[in-house]
């Protein structure tokens, strides 16, 4: 890790100069590479041979009366800009999150929580069309975090976004006219309620809803809503996951505005074994249903409504380097019956 240290963030700190003044602060650097060889089984592979690289600047310093701030910005491939969020954390007021692009914020941290020893079932190298749930994590959002509760390890989270449909901007812009999405809300409950046992400890159960209000237009008749609920236990070196989502597309299914579907559900579950600190393996399933229909509408065949993903894992750690190997199989992907993969990847990661 690089550092330079002593880097003032002016702009930050005469945002905050109402508040209280800011010390000076320090700024990190973090990389890495990784490289991967994919074989697609019942679909066209091609070059195999696949290279990613990432840059992460992250900066941080704390104010006159304690409370501290962290400001993180990446670059993915070929060093495009990725994302920015500033951290502001307020001790026992909780934190507060201002949010663009990088998809942690609302309930899209929540997208897919179950343990693993690399990747999701559905991110680790087949291309699947899965329904994940993403709230304001999508759009640039803004987000209030309470203080950890003592023994039930309670937290709060809401988040705002003003615009759903509306891209990245840059300081002192705007989006201009707004379309058919409208402001987004999401909120989260997460409970370790540990109650001073060690058996507990390692439990989270989770809950989140999100709401988009849909402005008066052609494409959609009622607001859009999305929500997730599940749980996972650390008992030892195992890991284990559940949870479900649900999509109301903003079709009440009286007529053609959002295509077919008035709503989706899925369900997924995970479990991960650590078999010491550099070795781990894992199982994940991830289902997705087209769960209703538009009444004038026939969908079609049973087999077109789910998609199906699976994958075992395997990841071993030595200093900077990752080595990972995972096998997916996919059926009726994007909700297709003639649509059927697999795939095997092998991945190296080089960190610095």
């Amino acid at each position: 890790m690089n550092k330079l240290t002593k880097v003032g963030f002016s702009a930050l700190c005469g945002s905050l100069a109402t508040i209280v003044s800011a010390n000076a602060g320090s700024m990190s650097v973090t990389g890495g590479v990784d490289m991967s060889w994919v074989q697609h089984d019942g679909g066209s592979t091609g070059n195999p041979i696949g290279m990613g690289s990432n840059l992460t600047f992250k900066g941080s310093g704390e104010l006159d009366n304690g409370w501290t701030f962290d400001v993180t910005v990446a670059n993915l491939n070929a060093s495009a800009y990725s994302a920015t969020d500033i951290n502001l954390n307020m001790g026992l007021l909780g934190e507060l999150n201002f949010n663009q692009g990088n998809s942690g914020n609302g309930i899209d941290a929540y997208d897919d929580k179950m343990p693993t020893a690399w990747e999701e079932a559905w991110g680790a190298g087949l291309s699947t069309g899965v329904k994940l749930v993403s709230g304001v994590g999508t759009s640039s959002n803004v987000q209030y975090k309470t203080a950890r509760v003592p023994g039930i390890g309670l937290t709060l989270t809401a988040a705002y976004a003003p615009d759903m449909g509306s891209t990245d901007q840059a300081d002192k812009t705007v989006s201009g006219s707004r379309g058919a999405l409208g402001r987004g809300y999401d909120v989260v409950i997460n409970l370790n309620p540990s109650m001073g046992t060690e058996i507990l400890s390692g439990l989270n159960i989770f809950a989140g809803a999100h709401e988009t209000q849909i402005d008066m237009n052609s494409t959609y008749e009622d607001n859009i809503y999305e929500a997730v609920a599940g749980a996972t236990l650390d008992i030892g070196p195992i890991s284990l996951g559940y949870a479900q989502t649900g999509h109301i597309m903003g079709d009440d299914g009286a007529g053609a505005e959002t295509g077919t579907v008035t709503h989706y559900r899925g369900n997924m579950y995970g479990v991960a074994f650590n078999v010491n600190d550099d070795l781990s393996i894992s199982y994940n399933k991830h289902e997705s249903r087209k769960a209703g229909y538009d009444a004038g509408r026939n969908q079609g065949l049973e087999a077109n409504r789910l998609v199906e993903v699976e994958s075992w894992q395997v990841a071993y750690t030595m200093g900077g380097a990752s080595l990972r190997l995972a096998n997916i199989q996919g059926d009726n992907l994007y909700f297709s019956s003639t649509n059927d993969q697999d795939a095997t990847v092998v991945s190296v990661s080089l960190a610095f």
